[in-house]
């Protein structure tokens, strides 16, 4: 069996910048989402902002799992499954979604 090799530091540094350096963009992203989000829970959430809010979510996804935040990840991709079928009994699941992505990242934003 082949032992682990320790992860080199400068792709952790490497991988740190590179967080750091899309945190506004996926500052915008949350709150894009949370906005939509608002908008299902109050019924005024049209076809067009559902489907940017899939799209954001989709890309929350992949990046926040790229990034190591493998449950925002998760979270991320069940809301974006919920946009794409979004039934209105099912706006209280996604604002619960949005509370625990918040929640997950709160100490990386």
């Amino acid at each position: 069996m082949t032992p682990i090799s320790q992860p080199d530091p400068e792709i952790f540094e490497l991988l740190e910048d590179l967080w750091r350096r899309h945190l506004p963009s996926t500052r915008e992203r949350l709150d894009l989402l949370q906005e939509a989000v608002d908008m299902a829970v109050a019924g005024t959430l049209n076809d067009e902002k559902r489907n940017e809010a899939q799209t954001i979510a989709h890309k929350l996804s992949g990046n926040l799992g790229m990034f190591g935040y493998k449950e925002a990840g998760e979270i991320a991709g069940e809301m974006e499954h919920l946009f794409k079928t979004l039934v209105p009994s099912a706006t209280p699941e996604l604002s619960m979604y949005m509370q625990r992505l918040q929640a997950s990242l709160a100490d990386h934003i």
